[in-house]
């Protein structure tokens, strides 16, 4: 799954470069969506061979890791449009997601634990022979989930509109900054936050974490200058590097295992 999800994204990245128009460019953006799914590929093959008392940790890393390319990649891509061409950047996206496939290939391996798919039974089976109240949690957590990746996606794209109300001439600076401070952030809460969930609960935590999410996007609606708004930005960031992972963490430790990769299917959807 994970290596069909490489493949298909680097191809459709990589014919995003020969696009002759923004309608052909849309519809290879479209299908680079559809053939792709990396992060809820790579999430559920951690999730499936990872113990449970590992779980907080290894999704942790897993999304600092995604945080970092985030960052790092708009940074880098930007950088070297100017001198090679928008082309070329497609080309050479494509190039490196496909050759990442090569160390996937070599070195990972899905855990001797997995249940093998002829014995998984189907996943409302699942839900119902597991403890009760396990499909209520599942529903509330994709729901969460859900409700956490549109309230944080969409406060992106206005923070991006509001440094260009607020400075219009350093927009494009500052919206890299901005950016790549909030991916740094979210990938040191990534890698911290497990530490806090051993000493404390994953309730408390997502809920002192959300408490703040809602209070810094709050903020953002408020902040009159730059630097508020691009500090209050990254600590909403860090809030979202500690609920992403956890709740990943509380999706797997919830599911039945025979049908654990279909849920986060479900919950990445």
């Amino acid at each position: 799954m994970l290596v069909r999800a490489m493949v298909g994204g680097g191809v459709f990245v990589a014919l995003m470069g020969l696009a002759q128009s923004a309608l052909q460019l849309t519809i290879l953006r479209g299908l680079q969506g559809a053939s792709a799914g990396t992060v809820a590929a790579a999430t559920a093959l951690v999730a499936t061979g990872t113990p449970p008392a590992q779980m907080a940790w290894s999704l942790g890393i897993l999304n600092s890791a995604i945080s970092l390319g985030n960052a790092a990649g708009p940074a880098v891509g930007s950088l070297a449009a100017g001198p090679l061409g928008l082309r070329t950047i497609f080309f050479a996206g494509g190039a490196m997601l496909l050759m990442a496939t090569v160390p996937v290939l070599l070195v990972v391996k899905e855990s001797p634990r997995r249940v093998a798919r002829a014995k998984a039974p189907p996943l409302l089976q699942a839900l119902d022979a597991a403890i009760p109240g396990t499909a209520r949690a599942i529903g509330v957590l994709i729901v969460a989930q859900a409700l956490l990746q549109t309230t944080y996606a969409a406060s992106q794209q206005l923070v991006v509109l509001r440094l260009l109300q607020l400075n219009p001439s350093g927009a494009g600076g500052l919206t890299g900054i901005t950016f790549a401070g909030a991916g740094i952030a979210t990938a040191l809460a990534g890698l911290g936050y497990s530490r806090a969930v051993r000493r404390s609960s994953y309730r408390l935590i997502t809920r002192m974490a959300a408490l703040v999410l809602m209070l810094a996007t709050l903020a953002l609606a408020a902040a009159g200058s730059e630097a508020l708004l691009i500090g209050v930005f990254v600590v909403a960031s860090f809030m979202a590097g500690v609920l992403i992972p956890a709740f990943g963490a509380m999706t797997g430790l919830e599911s039945p295992r025979a049908v654990q990769a279909t849920v986060f299917g479900f919950a990445s959807s």
